[in-house]
């Protein structure tokens, strides 16, 4: 961890802005459907009432574009604040008078949220002198927002000019998790890549590839190398602006690198279609691949059967139709059960591992799915930058 937390200043009863990452999904009735990125705060928030400081909640709901829109209001997180035992006060601004009046009336061990940081266009404009209006609610900036760590916004970035700038527990955590995959983990090292494109994971890629001893490539994105190789892929996805990248990186690659050899396959991407199994070298041209196929899902299992390290990104099908789940179902079944440091990141297959498996299974499964996949690729990410050194 090459950044301060809080772990590492005096904070002591003082006024402590955090920007955390509250960006939770909403049920048709107004009210919080999934706390994860909540409940993953409470660290963070238990160590800051313990030191008796004055803790102001900053963070953004959905895409308001820059004005007030109730639908994006943080009230309803206020209410699931509340539930997880946290009392909070909520404040109906960001910067004014609300907000400042309940920040200077606020006790020890008191919880401030500030309405959603997004209603002000200067908050992803980056603008100084909103962030210097926020960074005045506060003596001490946290970042515990690793979610939104990769974007250079006033609440992420800016208030770090104007404040001394530490991470939270949540921050320290994805730092250390991914930082280990980069730079020190426990060998061998497997990454298991997947998802549509191959041109969303390129940085990924070629940032992985000399630093793991075993690449294994599933999804969609399957297809394009299996084409690159010269392979019928039928109707399956294809990138063709793609096919030189992956023969660069296959050549590269050699041996440590795993593709499907045999695939889901479908006449029309639907889940009422009858699935078969096809060899990867005998798709059909009037079909296409949904998901990895049996003994594709064998090969990858054994591949990361009692490794050292095994980070995941992208799923190996088209997961939310149950009928082309199998695959991604079986890989998060096996890289849980490996016995391996398991690192889990990208939006896509948080959400497969909470529809298919269970988080409590992997070592870390990040908050963060733009955020990691930037990190992953090497990318310094503004909200870490921004962040005292050690």
């Amino acid at each position: 961890m090459p950044k301060k937390s809080i772990r590492d200043i005096d904070l002591k009863g003082k006024s402590v802005l955090v920007r955390v990452d509250y960006n939770v999904p909403l049920d048709a009735e107004g009210n919080v459907s999934d706390a994860t990125r909540i409940r993953e705060t409470i660290p963070t928030l238990d160590y800051l009432r313990a030191q008796g400081c004055r803790t102001i909640l900053v963070s953004h709901l959905g895409r308001p574009d820059g004005k007030p829109d109730p639908k994006q209001s943080l009230a309803p997180v206020a209410r699931e604040l509340q539930r997880l035992r946290f009392p909070v006060i909520f404040a109906t601004d960001t910067i004014g008078p609300d907000a400042q009046s309940k920040a200077a009336s606020l006790r020890a061990g008191d919880l401030l949220l500030l309405e959603n940081v997004r209603f002000y266009p200067g908050e992803e404009a980056n603008d100084p002198s909103f962030a210097a209006e926020l960074a005045k609610l506060g003596e001490v900036f946290v970042n515990d927002a690793f979610g939104t760590a990769h974007r250079a916004h006033a609440s992420t970035a800016g208030v770090a000019a104007f404040l001394p700038a530490v991470a939270g527990l949540l921050m320290e955590k994805e730092i250390d998790a991914l930082g280990r995959v980069l730079d020190n983990p426990k060998r061998p090292l497997v990454a298991v890549i997947g998802g549509a494109k191959v041109s969303s994971k390129i940085g990924v890629l070629e940032n992985l590839l000399p630093r793991v001893d075993r690449l294994i490539i599933g999804g969609g994105m399957a297809c394009t190398f299996l084409k690159a190789k010269g392979l019928e892929i039928g109707k399956s996805l294809l990138e063709a602006d793609c096919l030189s990248v992956a023969t660069d990186l296959m050549a590269k690659a050699g041996p440590k690198l795993l593709l499907p050899i045999d695939g889901l396959c479908v006449y029309q991407v639907d889940p009422a279609s009858q699935p078969m199994v096809q060899d990867s070298d005998h798709i059909g041209a009037d079909v296409a691949m949904v998901d990895i196929g049996p003994r594709s899902i064998d090969l990858f299992g054994e591949a990361v059967r009692g490794v050292g390290t095994v980070v995941w990104n992208g799923p190996m099908g088209i997961f939310e139709m149950e009928p082309f789940a199998h695959g991604t179902a079986a890989i998060a079944d096996a890289i849980a059960a490996s016995g391996a440091t398991t690192v889990v990141g990208g939006g896509d297959t948080i959400a497969a591992i909470e529809k298919l498996s269970d988080a409590s299974r992997f070592t870390h499964v990040s908050t963060g799915g733009g955020a990691s996949l930037e990190f992953l690729e090497g990318r310094v990410l503004p909200g870490v930058a921004a962040l005292q050194d050690r």
